[in-house]
């Protein structure tokens, strides 16, 4: 049975990385007795695929995970096992039964649409992001490779303010297999501080539907 996560990683376990994550999700099914299936092979792996990595100190509301479990189970008590074995900074959303033939989330992701908060101001923020947006290209270096930034950038807006005052971006950035946008990468080429400011993933973004809705 390939049952369909969609959680969030909260506050709590905002340092946490990615293959940390992914035991504590391997861990929280095992608390909740659910049958795990494993592959096969010589050194078996638990069935579970993430949609997509999410960075050291990002939160998010929108994690997707296909987990395949070895019997068919009604989907509300796989639901409530799970809610009531979540650690602090997992919060199960949903989950719904996925067909067998599905593409993986990974296959079908495009886009990813973040929410940032800049804890330092950049000065004339909005005119850089117009600047941005008007660009042909942005050539950047990421690990000693070049790569162009613009086409990664699919929207680019500035919000209102949070309630404490600062300044708020939403982006939405390609995920696609080698064309990945990364917003700490957006907030370097607007000039602001990488460090001084918070990232939270709004929504993943498929190229068909892969929710029960």
């Amino acid at each position: 049975m390939r049952i369909r996560l969609l959680f969030a990683k909260t506050e709590a376990m905002r340092f946490t990385g990615h293959l940390d994550l992914f035991r504590a999700i391997e861990r929280m099914i095992r608390r909740s007795r659910l049958p795990l299936a494993y592959s096969q092979g010589f050194k078996p792996h638990p069935r579970i695929n993430l949609a997509s990595a999410l960075p050291l100190g990002f939160t998010s509301d929108a994690e997707m995970a296909d987990i395949w479990l070895q019997e068919e189970i009604p989907v509300e008590l796989i639901q409530r096992a799970l809610q009531d074995a979540a650690p602090p900074g997992i919060l199960i959303h949903s989950c719904f039964p996925a067909a067998p033939q599905a593409s993986s989330l990974q296959a079908d992701l495009v886009a990813c649409d973040y929410l940032v908060t800049l804890l330092e101001p950049i000065p004339n923020l909005e005119s850089k992001v117009d600047a941005i947006l008007a660009a042909s290209e942005l050539p950047r270096q990421r690990r000693n490779k070049s790569y162009d930034l613009r086409p990664l950038i699919e929207q680019l807006q500035v919000l209102s303010p949070s309630q404490a005052g600062f300044a708020r971006l939403y982006m939405r950035l390609a995920a696609r297999e080698g064309a990945t946008g990364r917003p700490e990468e957006v907030v370097a080429e607007l000039g602001g501080d990488t460090l001084a400011a918070r990232y939270h993933r709004l929504r993943l973004v498929f190229s068909s539907p892969v929710t029960s809705n």
